[in-house]
């Protein structure tokens, strides 16, 4: 349920950056090559959102350890081009805090889960109950 909710906000969270820094360039003296590194970054936390959401739903179906742990890796850079919107970005804007906020609370506690469920999955009585359950 929880990367479903993030998968949402991600679309979101996607639309109204791009809505920003378009309001940013035509409003504020935003640098062009600021411009396009803020697109370019923004581009890639959307792709790497889409890519960790369905890691994440592929591994929790499958109960698989490897896409739990990419998950993992990959919310750790999404949360990192967060921080640089929320931090680093030529302007920031009081929206931009909002919406980075709640995206960073968000990963953060999908992380969270992530790691609980990665912990379930390398458990040996895990394993040992579902061959046990698969025989």
């Amino acid at each position: 349920m929880l990367l479903y909710l993030s998968a949402l906000y991600s679309l979101f969270y996607f639309f109204s950056s791009l809505c920003l820094i378009i309001y940013k360039s035509q409003i504020l003296s935003y640098p062009d090559s600021y411009l396009a590194q803020d697109v370019c970054l923004l581009l890639v936390l959307a792709f790497l959102e889409v890519l960790r959401v369905h890691w994440g739903v592929t591994g929790n179906l499958q109960e698989s350890e490897w896409y739990v742990g990419a998950n993992l890796i990959i919310t750790g850079a999404t949360l990192l081009l967060s921080v640089y919107f929320l931090v680093w970005q030529s302007y920031v804007l009081r929206a931009d805090v909002i919406i980075n906020g709640f995206l960073l609370c968000l990963n953060g506690l999908a992380g969270l889960v992530g790691f609980g469920a990665l912990a379930r999955f390398t458990r040996s009585e895990f394993k040992q109950q579902k061959l046990y359950l698969e025989a």
